[in-house]
Parts: C-alpha cells; structure tokens; sequence
C-alpha cells in the first residue's frame, strides 16, 4: 500500500511537470510574466465603430529592458484572447491606427513603430531600445477603430516583451474600458428681431428764430440674424397746411434764424441734446448721422443705423432738431415719421 501511494504521488509530479512543459512550449512567457500596475487607458470617444484616440499609462514590474509592447483587444479579462476572443470590430487597421508621439519612460534610445499586422491589437516595437522602463510609461494613439458594439465593455491586455517580435513575454495586465451610447441632443432657434420705440410723440416747443426747438425719442435693437440688421425711417419734413419747414438734406450743424429740420443719433452740444449709443450690441449710427452738432433728414428715407453680424441690444437716441426764419408762416407744424428695422440678408 506504502509502495503504491507512492507511485501515485510520483505520477502525479510527472504530470504536473508535464503541464507545466506544455505550457512554456506553447505559451514560453506565460510563467514568467509579473503584473502591471496601475494602468490605464483614455479613449478620445467611447461611440461604437469610431476612429478615435486611445491614451495609455501603466507601469511594469521588471526592470528589463522592453523591445515590443502590445495591447490587445479581448472580449474577457483573462483567457488566450485569441482570434475569435477579440472585442468585436475592433480594428488597428482601419483606417489605420499610428502612435501619437513616441512613448515616454520606456526606455531610451531607437525609435518606437507602429505594426498594423495583427488587427485585433495595437502593437509596438524598437530593437534599438535600450535601458530599463521606469513608472508612468506613457503610449497614445490615434486612428484607433473602436469596437461595434453599443454600451458593451472590453478588456484591453497590455504585454511587454523583451525582443521585438512579441514572443518572449515579461509583463502583462488587463484594463477594462466600454463603448457607451449615443444621445443627441437638438435644439432650434429662430431668427429673432427685437425693435422698439420708446414714445409715439416728439414736442419740439414754440419755435423762434433766436431758439432752436430741440427733443429725443429712443429705439432699441437686437437680432440673432447672421448679416445683422438695418435701421432705416422715411417721412416728410414739419408742414402746416402748405407751409413748410426745409429738411436738412445734407448734414450740417444747427443754424438759428433759419429753416432747419434734421436728425442724428448722437450726444450734441448745439443744442444740447441726445445721448451717444448704449448697450452691450454692436450696432452703430450710420454716416450722415453719426456726428455730433452736425443734423440730416432725407425726405426719402434713409438708413440710420445698422450691426452687420448678431448682436446684442442697442439703444438709440434720436435728436430732433427744428429752427426757423423771420418769414417762416404761423401754424402748427407736424410730421410722422416711421422707422423700420429689418434683418440683413
């Protein structure tokens, strides 16, 4: 009985030692693979099937010096990974993955590249390197397939190998990463455009040829138009009956004892009236009535003020001003004006 157990027990050794053959035969850098630590890996974008970056950082156990790095893509975290154990539609090479930079902490020396061979897996080598690898190795690349699948988790399984054709393995360890899915999110904005008027009534006073009939009256503009927007009016001059007042149809400054009805959109000394434009927008007056004392009406129509991009509100000021002649007939003079603001196309 002594004898027997024995035999068995010898047996048993010799197939443990078998296995043990068999797996450095098949697998030579199996037994001596220590583990990688503290790895990690960023992805650029986790959406299934999208070309993106894949940042890598970990640091080995060993001290020898690295000649072949390579990340495979696996399904599960521990196993052979073989060909059909890959996280599905995974792809090194469509359209091509490339390293972003050379590695860093490596080693020194050589230069690192990239092999798209083997397409389940991100692969690097250089024979020329030398020295040991320290902490916080640091690989990136870009062009990196992602795998097909939505909300669905991979393992990535990093291995180093100490000569360039990734065969003789010295350290090995898995990260887990996923794809995630896709919201989207949508939202539509109209083309907007806010004009208003701050009073309906302009009172220019008794007018005499030794005082100049002065008053204002505010406009506010805002649009989220591409081209911006135009501020224009039309109207006739101050009439009573078939009297009239001479509109200013080119831009000059203020003249008592004379006929004169202009406007400007700006801070004025003679008179003194109006405020120069406020708010956070950019539009502005337009030339004939962006200069202040100097006063214009285009019985027409003009433009007065205009922003060429989006823009925030503005606030306008406009000046009326009104003068007249020792001849000028007695009556109650008046006009309406109408402004009109449109975006540009």
């Amino acid at each position: 009985m002594i004898k027997t157990t024995f035999k068995i027990k010898i047996y048993r050794v010799i197939c443990g030692l078998l296995v043990a053959v068999m797996l450095l035969i098949y697998y030579p850098g199996l037994a001596f693979a220590d583990q990688i630590s503290s790895r990690s890996v960023v992805m650029g974008s986790s959406v299934a099937s999208v070309n993106t970056t894949y940042n890598f950082t970990f640091t080995v156990a060993q001290t020898t010096t690295v000649k072949s790095v390579k990340f495979q893509a696996c399904d599960d975290a521990s196993g052979l990974c073989t060909q059909s154990g890959v996280a599905s539609g995974f792809s090194s090479s469509t359209p091509g993955a490339s390293l972003s930079g050379q590695p860093t902490n490596l080693g020194s020396g050589g230069t690192w590249t990239i092999d798209n061979t083997d397409t389940t897996a991100l692969r690097i080598k250089n024979s020329s390197n030398t020295g040991s690898p320290s902490s916080a190795i640091t690989v990136n690349f870009s062009n990196v397939h992602n795998p097909s699948a939505t909300n669905s988790t991979f393992f990535i399984r990093i291995t180093t190998y100490s000569d360039d054709a990734w065969t003789t393995e010295i350290d090995s360890g898995t990260v887990a990463t996923s794809t995630a899915g896709q919201v989207t999110v949508t939202a539509s904005v109209n083309e907007t455009l806010t004009f208003t008027l701050s009073s309906s009534t302009v009172a220019l006073g008794t007018l005499s040829t030794s005082t100049t009939g002065a008053g204002t009256s505010l406009m506010t503009v805002a649009t989220n138009a591409i081209s911006g927007y135009s501020l224009s009016y039309s109207g006739d001059t101050l009439k009573s009956g078939s009297n009239t007042i001479s509109a200013m149809s080119a831009m000059t400054t203020s003249s008592m004892n004379s006929k004169q009805f202009g406007i400007n959109l700006m801070s004025n000394a003679t008179p003194s009236i109006g405020s120069d434009v406020s708010g956070t927008g950019n539009g502005t007056p337009t030339a004939g009535y962006d200069t202040a004392n100097n006063f214009k009406f285009n019985t027409s129509g003009d433009t007065i003020a205009s922003a060429s991009t989006p823009t925030n509100s503005n606030t306008f000021t406009t000046s009326y001003i009104a003068n007249i002649d020792g001849s000028t007939a007695p009556g109650n003079y008046s006009t309406t004006i109408t402004y009109v603001a449109t975006v540009n196309f």
